[in-house]
């Protein structure tokens, strides 16, 4: 055995030996990655069996798999806090900040989407969602643009095609300036999927099909993207129970609740995840887990514009997954998903007592339930033959001081910043830095780029 800390290359295995505490059954002296894969777990007094390894010293770590964010809003990081949309409920906040982003440009949406996937590494997320629906004239190329700042970065991403057609003209929410035709849509969306899409358990960039919600699509646009989604062969994914409004929304168009509507739209079942579910009624959960349809909780976002509360208890009792998305950076604000973790534990233990929650719960919920809402079923967990996806994190901040459990010390204790980040077996983060990645000159520019875009809207 070699003992050196070099990054990990894609020939060699390293052992990540002797953590301070792992999220794994049976790996307490660590874990074997080699070509990008977990190969061994290696038990209390146990050595690896893996001949010529390296050895990557983790005794200073709590090691997880890698978190997944399963909804997020990339271009929102340049409305954080904007003052227009301040204590405002979902639709009148969507109103404030609709003109803003009709003002987005190829350049500024690059800023957007590097700032929210570097949040998300250095925060644990190894692997990100994105719902990007806004297509002013000249963002055409919205989604090439996330792929390319993915690939810098060496995140893992599921970037959803989203999509608006119906603006206030026709009776929807948003401006006419941000909606497409059709048409537009479904050609673009089956050119990412040809362009870009990866299959396979190793896949680093995915695409999925996301019209953004009942209140901004037509009833054509939903069934005609459920047919391309089909076939061939991506998810699909959208908005789904999130307000009252929502629910007053459908009954008054469509004459029925937002998921009968969906049904009717041919979208119920396993390769739909939902971003919200808080509206559910108890029948509508067990229509959902018969679908084996899955809900991503957004527990930050839900409790800023004050949504209401996802279910996540009577989902899983029904048999239900459920994942975790820090949503948007507008209404989180923030893109900070051990962070999420933590808010999700407290919202979910106050709604049911202290015996039906627990910390491993909502680090469940961003790991392999997270990774069953994207259909990746060899990501989020740390066994042998699942990828070398993981988190790593030092308990060495003044937040952590007298801790007993370092598990339970990252959720209760507030982390808040991952030490170290693997992708596919490759290091994506080291010692709390992203490699390549000037921090200090991107906030300079995307805050710029921020100040420019809300003042073109005044």
């Amino acid at each position: 055995m070699t003992n050196e800390k070099a990054a990990v290359s894609n020939k060699a295995a390293l052992w990540i030996k002797d953590p301070l505490a792992i999220l794994a059954d049976g790996a307490e002296r660590g874990v074997v990655v080699r070509d990008g894969r977990i190969v061994e777990l290696v038990a209390a007094g146990k050595a690896p069996a893996t001949p010529d390894i390296v050895i990557f010293e983790a005794g200073d770590h709590v090691v997880l798999p890698g978190l997944i964010n399963t909804h997020h809003h990339f271009y929102q990081t340049l409305t954080r806090a904007t003052p227009a949309a301040l204590d405002r409920e979902l639709f009148p906040w969507l109103q404030a900040l609709y003109p803003i982003w009709a003002g987005l440009t190829p350049e500024s949406l690059d800023l957007a989407v590097t700032v929210a996937m570097a949040e998300l590494l250095l925060s644990g997320c190894t692997t990100t969602t994105d719902h990007h629906y806004v297509f002013p004239a000249g963002l055409e190329s919205a989604i090439d643009i996330e792929i390319a700042a993915a690939q810098r970065l060496g995140i893992r991403v599921v970037l959803t095609r989203g999509s608006m057609n119906l603006s206030q003209r026709d009776g929807g929410l948003p401006p006419d300036g941000v909606v497409q035709d059709e048409d537009t849509i479904l050609a673009d969306s089956k050119r990412l999927i040809d362009r870009h899409h990866q299959r396979g358990d190793d896949a680093m960039v995915q695409i999925a099909l996301a019209p953004c919600s009942p209140f901004s699509v037509t009833t054509s646009l939903m069934r005609a993207t459920a047919e391309l989604a089909a076939d061939t062969g991506v998810r699909l994914h959208t908005h789904l129970a999130e307000t009252e409004d929502e629910n007053r929304f459908c009954q008054e168009i469509y004459g029925c609740r937002p998921l009968d509507y969906l049904e009717n739209c041919g979208w119920l079942g396993e390769r739909t995840w939902l971003a919200h579910g808080i509206h559910f009624n108890s029948d509508e959960i067990r229509r959902l887990s018969l679908a084996r349809t899955s809900v991503t909780h957004c527990a930050c976002s839900n409790q800023t514009l004050a949504s209401g509360c996802c279910p996540v208890c009577d989902m899983e009792a029904a048999g239900m997954r459920v994942g975790l998305g820090v949503d948007g950076s507008a209404s989180n604000d923030a893109s900070n998903l051990i962070q999420e973790v933590r808010s999700a534990f407290l919202l979910q233990r106050a709604r049911y007592g202290v015996t039906k929650v627990s910390h491993r719960d909502a680090l469940r919920w961003a790991t392999a339930g997270s990774a069953a809402c994207i259909g990746r079923p060899t990501l989020g967990e740390i066994k042998e033959r699942k990828m070398a996806d993981l988190a790593f994190f030092k308990l060495d901040e003044l937040r952590f001081s007298g801790h007993g459990d370092p598990l339970a010390a990252l959720v209760l204790c507030a982390a808040h910043r991952a030490d170290r980040m693997m992708v596919g077996g490759r290091w994506a983060v080291e010692d709390g830095r992203i490699p390549g990645l000037d921090i200090d000159d991107l906030i300079r520019r995307h805050s710029a780029a921020a100040r420019r875009l809300q003042n073109s809207a005044i």
